[in-house]
């Protein structure tokens, strides 16, 4: 059988859905076609498939220019029904094959031209602002990201997308409107404290068997939906708002020093990578043997970050981490190496404003944060840490400036 009386035949059982004018010309006065004799024109084909050049499936070129504002909702189903029969013939044909090959980009083709039906291209503004979110249009043409919202993928080809500038959410221009989660960067402004308690677990019977987020109605068994438990917040959460992401939790490092990254909800995620670099963390208060476990911590206070300088009780998540990893006393040692030669060689302002030990009156001028000194704690002069332990009078300076206090009644 030739080709071209094949492809007619094939023609005639797969109509071509967009052209009105002809499917109206070849059906008026005669009966529908039967679907039995459909399918057995396109068995008949795929038996022949190994020999036969690849077919139409019944789309022309005209069907990809035709303007938006004609398609109208039977135009999306004969859509469907096209890609599940492109579908079905590429797992019929040989695989690596030409044949395959075209089928495969037919496909591509039909599966954009739908998504473009289903979200046609409108002009949207720049930046939106809805629930504390600040929504900026993205132009990235990356396949990779996933909608927030509806938890599918984001085709930036064909489709408008926006990210949130505080909490980085991500979602379709058409889901917008259904966002019901409030930006995080505002609860991190409002309330910058961590959930101190391990998994705070409260069951689902006390969430009414719903997630803890959308209200969805969830189970253990999967039966709507399958219950995920954030190890940050302890409660349980739907598969579209718990993502099974993973994050250090702060309450298990300050508690067991553990830094192994547990399953968290989408919004827990958010808020502890913002929540990070923030010295929220007073370890004297929440666990002060945490200093004899961990000696890393003991050095690091006597180190320089602009938070420690301000107040050396308190520590951020990334402190704690860069500490574990050993790259914060590394670090922080570089930085005190700086500022010491600046301070001690290069800058003579800086070194005029040392001390000179007046216990023994002997070495180099001496500076607060010198290893080997010892600084006094109610006139804070600063002494050899030998000289200043083996004396067991008065510091001088002190005794100097009570002495002159006395000095001055006696004047008046």
């Amino acid at each position: 059988m030739e080709y071209n009386e094949r492809l007619a035949r094939f023609r005639q059982g797969h109509v071509n859905p967009f052209d009105r004018d002809e499917i109206d010309s070849q059906t008026e006065g005669k009966d529908p076609p039967k679907d039995g004799v459909k399918a057995e024109i396109f068995s008949s084909e795929i038996k022949s498939q190994n020999s036969d050049p690849p077919m139409d499936l019944g789309l022309a070129e005209d069907h990809f220019s035709r303007p938006v504002g004609l398609f109208v909702a039977s135009d999306v189903e004969q859509l469907k029904l096209a890609i599940e029969e492109c579908k079905r013939l590429i797992l019929e044909l040989p695989e690596h094959s030409e044949k395959q090959k075209d089928a495969v980009v037919k496909l591509i083709h039909l599966r954009l031209k739908l998504q473009e039906l289903q979200d046609p291209e409108e002009d949207e503004p720049n930046l939106q602002v809805m629930l504390e979110h600040r929504f900026s249009k993205e132009k990235s043409k990356s396949v990779k990201q996933m909608c927030d919202k509806c938890s599918t993928i984001i085709w930036g080809l064909i489709q408008t997308w926006y990210t949130c500038t505080g909490c980085y959410y991500r979602c379709h221009s058409k889901c917008m409107s259904l966002i019901n989660k409030p930006c995080v960067r505002s609860k991190v402004s409002h309330q910058s404290e961590y959930e101190l308690n391990i998994c705070p677990e409260i069951g689902l019977d006390k969430q009414d068997y719903r997630c803890s987020e959308c209200r969805t109605p969830i189970s253990l068994r999967g039966i709507p939906n399958e219950a995920r438990q954030c190890d940050y917040t302890g409660q349980y959460y739907c598969s579209s708002c718990h993502w099974n992401d993973t994050a250090i939790v702060p309450a298990r490092v300050i508690h067991n020093w553990e830094f192994e990254p547990r399953k968290v909800c989408r919004s827990s995620m958010r808020y502890l990578a913002l929540m990070m670099p923030r010295p929220v963390l007073r370890l004297k208060e929440i666990n002060p043997l945490l200093f004899n476990f961990v000696e890393d911590l003991v050095e690091i206070r006597l180190q320089d970050r602009q938070h420690f300088v301000e107040n050396d009780d308190m520590y951020s998540l990334q402190d704690l981490i860069d500490t574990s990893n050993g790259r914060l006393s590394c670090s922080l040692t570089e930085i005190h190496t700086t500022f010491a030669k600046h301070i001690k060689l290069d800058c003579e302002k800086c070194q005029a404003k040392g001390f000179v030990c007046e216990l023994c009156k002997e070495g180099d001028s001496l500076f607060p944060f010198d290893s080997h000194t010892s600084v006094c704690h109610d006139c804070l002069a600063v002494f050899h840490r030998d000289c200043y332990y083996d004396n067991s009078t008065m510091c001088p300076h002190c005794e100097r400036m009570l002495e002159h206090k006395l000095e001055v009644p006696l004047k008046l």
